[in-house]
């Protein structure tokens, strides 16, 4: 996919440079990555732009800051508003005012972030697992995070941690190749540990009420990331609201379930 993509970089609010990859063209459908050592655009939809773009849209594909080849800065707490605001700022200068958002796990959290406050921005919502919809210190007692915390904030994480983490991502470890992990564990070496242990994120469930943008959701049975609650919470406080749950599949659907995610997706968005 990295050879069909168009890649540039923005400077944003603070001095920080968002990096921005895009193919296809139509309306804009923004992929925003989860969190994690080595995440990037790239390699958390590698199995889903393409199609989408092959589909009609122009597919947005960020790198959060602290991620991918964006800035990377150290010493700093990780907030949502951080993540919100530099996306954000980013896709305006990319010349995008109005997008639908796709986010997985944090990634989720930053579109819910968005549609909440720039509801003008925001055309529709395709979410999967999505974080930020719970009090920080329940996500830290899941245990797909706890061993994040504890193995990327330690002074010895090396390769073989970085494989052992995506294994949690997902529930059939055929998805863990060994590119994926190379791939991730270059970027994971450019990123301070600040990105993980100082990442602080709201609970924005009190306000999913005011959502009034269709919402697909998907969430996977096995999932180690985010309370299987969080379905709930959606499907009492939204107004316009559909789930697909799988069974044997983790956190990462869209990888698990490419080819099943991409099609609900599609029908979502064309209906």
């Amino acid at each position: 996919m990295a050879s069909e993509l168009s890649r540039k970089t923005h400077g944003v609010t603070g001095g920080y440079d968002i990096s921005v990859a895009e193919l296809g063209e139509g309306p804009a459908v923004v992929f925003i990555h989860g969190s994690g050592p080595g995440a990037s655009g790239a390699s958390n939809f590698r199995q889903n732009a393409q199609v989408f773009a092959d589909g009609g849209y122009r597919v947005i594909l960020p790198d959060l800051i602290g991620y991918g080849a964006s800035s990377k800065p150290e010493g700093i707490d990780y907030t949502l508003d951080l993540f919100t605001s530099t996306l954000l700022e980013a896709l305006k200068a990319h010349g995008i005012e109005k997008a639908i958002l796709v986010g997985n796990s944090l990634g989720g959290g930053i579109a819910l972030q968005i549609a909440l406050d720039h509801p003008e921005f925001v055309d529709r919502l395709i979410l999967m697992a999505p974080g930020c919809i719970h009090p920080r210190e329940d996500y830290f007692k899941m245990p797909g995070i706890a061993s994040m915390v504890s193995s990327f904030g330690g002074p010895d994480f090396n390769e073989d941690e970085q494989r052992r983490l995506i294994t949690n991502l997902v529930y059939d470890p055929v998805h863990v190749t060994d590119d994926l992990v190379k791939e991730r564990f270059a970027v994971a070496r450019t990123q301070p540990k600040d990105v993980i242990v100082r990442m602080r994120t709201p609970d924005l469930g009190p306000r999913l009420n005011e959502l009034k943008m269709p919402i697909l959701l998907f969430w996977g049975y096995n999932e180690r990331f985010m309370p299987l609650e969080g379905i709930n919470l959606f499907l009492e406080a939204c107004e316009d609201v559909r789930c697909v749950t799988f069974n044997k599949v983790g956190h990462w659907v869209q990888v698990e379930r490419a080819d099943e995610f991409n099609r609900y997706s599609l029908a979502f968005l064309n209906g």
